[in-house]
């Protein structure tokens, strides 16, 4: 199993509603992604301009197979991104 976390801020607070829609509409169609766990998206209560993923994934190949998927590629790189500052987290569970 893979664990990744994402922390994602938005540069602009006039773009946290758009971020925040993308974000469910790319999460929805990943859960449904082959050797996805888990896919969720929180969105902070101290800083209303930050989010986390959480995402699990079954291997290596299937988060590689994710990031060739429509959720990752026609949402999250062209859409989020550019909103965003991001910091990839991969992790282990302790």
């Amino acid at each position: 199993m893979l664990y990744v976390n994402v922390l994602l801020t938005v540069q602009d607070p006039s773009n946290i509603e758009t971020v925040k829609d993308l974000l469910l509409e790319a999460a929805k169609l990943s859960r449904a992604e082959p050797g996805c766990a888990r896919f969720d998206v929180y969105h902070s209560t101290a800083d209303e301009s930050v989010f986390l993923l959480n995402e699990h994934w079954d291997s290596q190949e299937a988060l590689d197979g994710h990031r060739k998927g429509v959720p990752y590629t026609q949402i999250y790189q062209p859409r989020v991104m550019p909103l965003v500052v991001r910091v990839g987290h991969p992790s282990k569970l302790l």
